[in-house]
């Protein structure tokens, strides 16, 4: 697809669209780019699959709508793909955090920095761009709130570990009108579980640790609703949400049959749906920022069909996007992904192959096996997952794109063109 769009002008090839995950979005081919005369965009909404490379995003197609299908994530106008480089002085492949900062800031940086420069410098976000220029706000995510892509578009930390100051930050400097995911222990001093139980059984482990006191009370005193349950998102009409719904991720990442769960308290659709519900009410627009972590932390635990799951529940958040930028034709919507996690890849069912299962592994040893088999949606076809490691890779990523300034995007390009593009439409240039 990405190839035959870039043949075409950047226009992604013609031909029948397919619906993705049964989510209630339109399939409908629209016109991006100059829409209404105008390349401003009122309203810009970031999607990022942390981890997700083309070979995941094909290995979620074929899982969900086979290969005569398209997800939501693939029938945006515009394709490129993305170098994924940091200007780490001692590792070649990025990690999230220097990921995020570049399309955030557009600034290249160091791994574990989080939109500050090489230096150490503060660097300004597209979401403080947006509030400069009158625009609503809002993170929403699967990891952490303070986790390193969220923190890269609503703080300034040498260091991603520094979770309480980037909720400081959120609360005190950039304050996003919506806030939505998970960590709540970085929120409540140690001693306070908050709503969801600490567990220092668990491997990482999951337990209060705020080290400047409570900052979900600090939230509530500065404005915002504070919720911690789906149904406490769905009733509040407040226009201004901090929703905290687990402890660290809103997952259980490992391999395969050690523990490993996919099952948000709050889906990140209905995050997404939510958040879009609020942000739209401002008259000068908004920037929104939404994350499936997911893909990146499951494929680190080499295990694809959490990923596959994690990937979906992705696709189900793009259709609801895709679904409010039908209705808001001023809306410019980018989905990218920071770097590419597992050096996964897609195979045939073979014997003659390496074969292996990571549930049949000693567990808590990490070995890339082959993962799978898993159907072909819509065929008696299969086809296994091939990991190569349980970290990063220096693979470039693709980007779809659609609406007022997307066709800048329909190429081959460093990531810190994603910030030099949505910030031009944010502000109407060409």
């Amino acid at each position: 697809m990405l190839a035959a769009g870039l043949a075409a002008g950047g226009v992604a090839a013609g031909g029948p669209t397919t619906s993705g995950p049964a989510t209630g979005g339109q399939d409908v081919q629209r016109g991006g780019g100059d829409r209404g005369g105008t390349s401003r965009a009122k309203n810009v909404v970031v999607i990022v699959g942390d981890g997700l490379s083309m070979a995941a995003r094909d290995a979620i197609r074929l899982a969900t709508v086979g290969q005569g299908g398209q997800l939501q994530m693939d029938q945006l106008r515009y394709a490129g793909w993305m170098y994924t480089d940091s200007a780490d002085p001692e590792e070649a492949v990025t990690d999230s955090a220097a990921g995020a900062t570049a399309f955030a800031t557009g600034v290249r940086t160091y791994n574990g920095a989080v939109s500050v420069d090489v230096d150490g410098n503060p660097v300004t976000t597209l979401l403080e761009h947006a509030k400069a220029l009158r625009k609503a706000t809002g993170l929403v995510t699967t990891a952490q709130v303070t986790d390193a892509t969220p923190a890269a578009f609503g703080s300034h930390v040498p260091d991603r570990g520094d979770q309480t100051e980037i909720a400081r930050q959120l609360v005190e400097e950039s304050k996003p009108d919506v806030i939505l995911g998970g960590g709540e222990d970085w929120w409540y001093p140690t001693g306070d579980e908050g709503a969801y139980p600490d567990d220092p059984a668990d491997p990482r482990p999951e337990v209060s640790r705020s080290t400047i006191g409570n900052l979900v009370e600090r939230a509530q005193d500065a404005g915002w609703t504070y919720v911690s349950t789906a149904a406490e998102l769905e009733a509040t009409d407040a226009d201004r949400i901090l929703g905290l719904f687990a402890n660290e991720e809103m997952f259980e990442q490992a391999p395969e049959g050690q523990g490993d769960e996919y099952a948000p308290v709050v889906p990140l659709a209905t995050m997404t749906a939510k958040a879009l519900d609020v942000l739209r009410h401002d008259r000068q627009g908004f920037f929104l920022l939404v994350e499936e972590e997911g893909v990146d932390e499951m494929a680190h635990a080499n295990n694809a069909a959490r990923t596959i799951q994690a990937g979906q529940a992705l696709d189900e958040a793009v259709a609801v996007v895709r679904d409010f930028a039908a209705k808001h034709r001023d809306t410019l919507v980018v989905i990218v992904g920071d770097h590419e996690t597992g050096g996964l890849a897609i195979e045939n069912v073979s014997a003659s192959d390496e074969s292996g299962d990571p549930a049949s592994t000693v567990p808590g040893v990490l070995q890339s096996l082959e993962d799978g088999p898993f159907p072909i949606a819509g065929s008696d076809l299969q086809f296994t997952v091939d990991w190569t490691t349980g970290g990063h890779t220096g693979a470039a990523t693709p980007l779809t794109a659609d609406g007022p300034g997307s066709e800048r995007l329909a190429r081959a390009q460093k990531n810190t063109d994603v910030f030099d593009a949505v910030l031009a439409a944010m502000r109407g240039r060409r």
